[in-house]
């Protein structure tokens, strides 16, 4: 026998998942002020351009990569839409920003972050890799750079 999950109860879990990872702690799995545009917003452009090694990337790359990653998946998975080989190289190389831009990458991360849930809250259908995966993979990806980031902190600061 199958069982199947409501796609109203799915949606609502998902989108509260979402809000924890991204703007609202609930308390599901992060301390209370620790999402990532709470966390992003207590960064300054100095710290977020602060290098933590030779070879590790600075928080702004971090978030550069983030952003690129939902484009990825949103106009690939969510919206279906054809696009390139993902360049994921490229995405890790912004090495500094001023006040200003640092400014834009989160505003910009920011509007990507909503286009994603629109774009999810549209979805009529949840049946698989395309919406269901790429959604999950989004929440797994997302916290686990927000992990990333909270450590740098701990060096840069």
């Amino acid at each position: 026998m199958s069982t199947q999950i409501a796609t109203d109860s799915f949606k609502k879990q998902l989108f509260l998942l979402f809000e924890e990872t991204f703007d609202h702690v609930h308390g599901i799995y992060l301390d209370r002020g620790t999402s990532l545009f709470e966390t992003l917003d207590a960064i300054s452009a100095e710290e977020a351009s602060r290098p933590v090694s030779a070879r590790c990337a600075c928080i702004a790359a971090q978030v550069a990569h983030v952003r690129y990653y939902l484009e990825v998946l949103l106009d690939g998975y969510l919206l279906k839409k054809p696009i390139a080989r993902p360049d994921w190289p490229a995405s890790w190389q912004l090495e500094h920003v001023t006040a200003d831009e640092w400014q834009a990458l989160k505003e910009n991360l920011r509007q990507t972050q909503q286009r994603v849930l629109a774009a999810m809250n549209d979805l009529d259908v949840w049946d698989g890799q395309d919406n269901i995966g790429a959604s999950l993979a989004i929440l797994a990806h997302t916290a686990f750079h927000l992990g990333q980031i909270r450590e740098v902190l701990c060096t840069v600061r």
